[in-house]
């Protein structure tokens, strides 16, 4: 599932060539994604100027002309890929936008579980999928003050806490690995046990993973790729993340600190036992 860094990517990318534009026509070649499209979702749609694109979480966000949000979920493998060259659309490419000057975007998922939804703006704090949602790691509410009184008193270990979309939102089985890793903690260290000072090396951590996966333009692991089509690198800068069995960067060539895997809530986890405790 694309993580926080790869949803900013396509919203970055998606908003050079969207915002201040107008959808021209809107084709919708199925009934449901994951869930169904709201009723009359591409008559709606047609004839609106996009004002801006953010995000939200994982989600995608696109204010329009008339107070509506445009939400879009790329779910485990969709895509938003601009076409420079119109071609025919595939099996895959269920929903097809065109722009007041030309521009076609399509999205694309294999799986199908993704979603896309449109809500008004002045009730999306209240909205079923973003109501119970945690602070944005990227901004000025995640701070060392607030996820040491999130976690405390919690016995779930702290890798799981950083994946709990409660607490802070779009972390990610990836990024929370390496952050753990940065700041030098054992992901099998109850989350409320860890101290202030390792929690403040950890948010640090986070924010700066993040923004190095931005820069990046992602990690493509399996399903990303940037609405260009071209892939995101930042896999090549993983520290631990699906390098089990390697010697990690602590050791100096030291055979006693291969980066070792685990499986923490169903998910794969990678650190190193050596310098994180």
């Amino acid at each position: 599932m694309p993580e926080l860094p790869e949803v900013e990517t396509v919203c970055r990318g998606l908003a050079g060539v969207l915002e201040g534009h107008r959808f021209a026509d809107v084709v919708v070649r199925r009934p449901d994604l994951r869930i169904p499209f709201p009723e009359r979702f591409a008559g709606r749609l047609k004839g609106r100027r996009v004002q801006k694109i953010h995000r939200r979480a994982k989600y995608i966000l696109m204010d329009l002309d008339d107070g509506n949000v445009l939400i879009v979920h790329l779910g485990m493998a969709g895509r938003m890929l601009i076409l420079k060259k119109t071609a025919p659309p595939g099996p895959h490419d269920h929903v097809l936008f065109t722009t007041d000057d030309g521009a076609e975007i399509r999205y694309n998922d294999p799986r199908r579980f993704g979603l896309m939804d449109l809500a008004p703006a002045n009730g999306l704090d209240s909205h079923r999928l973003f109501g119970h949602l945690g602070v944005d790691p990227l901004g000025e509410s995640f701070t060392p003050a607030f996820l040491h009184a999130a976690l405390k008193g919690r016995t779930t270990t702290i890798k799981t806490a950083l994946l709990d979309q409660r607490i802070v939102v779009g972390v990610g089985n990836i990024y929370a690995s390496e952050s753990l890793h940065r700041a030098r903690i054992s992901p099998r260290r109850k989350a409320g046990t860890v101290s202030k000072a390792k929690i403040a090396a950890l948010v640090s951590a986070v924010k700066d993973v993040l923004a190095e996966a931005i820069a990046a333009g992602g990690s493509s692991l399996r399903d990303h790729v940037q609405p260009s089509g071209e892939l995101g690198y930042f896999q090549h800068s993983w520290r631990v993340y699906g390098r089990a069995g390697e010697i990690c960067s602590c050791a100096a060539g030291k055979s006693d600190a291969k980066i070792r895997r685990i499986v923490q809530g169903g998910r794969s986890t990678f650190y190193c036992a050596r310098c994180q405790t």
